[in-house]
């Protein structure tokens, strides 16, 4: 395998408009609609925008395809920040494919798009920074705290090293106090590591016919 298959996003496409990931054989979104599960899981499931103010900082674990940012982009009335880990970014041919399925988000995702090289861009009144790395080798060594963290790797089944307990001690030492998190995942490992970090965890009526998701404070 060359360097670059180890570290880009190696997918297949359902449908031609849903990326799949070979590496973990799983959707980047939901079948069911991804910008609806967004709002649902990552904006509801944080209390947002109700909490938005001038420079709060939203973190995430899985950039993905940055239909989380882009979905809060849309929402926000006053600047905000945006951190993400991702260790396997899409190119730009595949993000714009992605982004094909969503055209109420198009004039976002060309903001994006335009600033994705650089890994630091504007989209809307968001302020946002793409960390290119393992987020167990990046966030011990991350200098901010978040107000709210979308955590959305793949399935804590086909990706348990972004759901370890090791790494959830590190979300809550970097999340400011009172702040929050949500995830689309009930695992009770997953739930059981934040609540052993310090969240408050709680279990929320999933998207779609899911019975559950997970959210907390800390």
């Amino acid at each position: 395998m060359n360097e670059r298959d180890q570290s880009s996003a190696d997918l297949d496409w359902r449908e031609g408009a849903i990326p799949v990931s070979r590496r973990f054989d799983d959707p980047y979104f939901s079948l069911s609609g991804g910008l609806e599960e967004t709002r649902h899981v990552f904006l509801a499931g944080n209390d947002l925008p109700a909490r938005l103010r001038p420079g709060f900082h939203v973190a995430e674990l899985g950039f993905g395809t940055g239909l989380n940012l882009l979905a809060l982009a849309q929402v926000v009335t006053v600047p905000v920040r945006f951190t993400s880990f991702e260790a396997f970014p899409m190119s730009l041919d595949e993000l714009a494919r992605a982004h094909a399925a969503f055209p109420e988000l198009a004039p976002l995702a060309d903001q994006l798009r335009a600033g994705w090289p650089q890994r630091r861009l504007s989209v809307g009144l968001v302020e946002a920074e793409i960390i290119e790395a393992d987020a167990r080798q990046a966030l011990p060594g991350w200098d901010g705290r978040a107000d709210a963290w979308f955590l959305d790797g793949f399935s804590p089944a086909k990706n348990p090293e972004l759901w370890g307990e090791a790494l959830m001690a590190e979300v809550a030492r970097h999340t400011a106090p009172g702040g929050t998190f949500a995830t689309y995942t009930a695992a009770g490992h997953v739930r059981r590591a934040l609540a052993a970090a310090g969240f408050a965890v709680t279990r929320a009526p999933g998207f779609a016919g899911k019975r559950h998701m997970s959210c907390g404070r800390l």
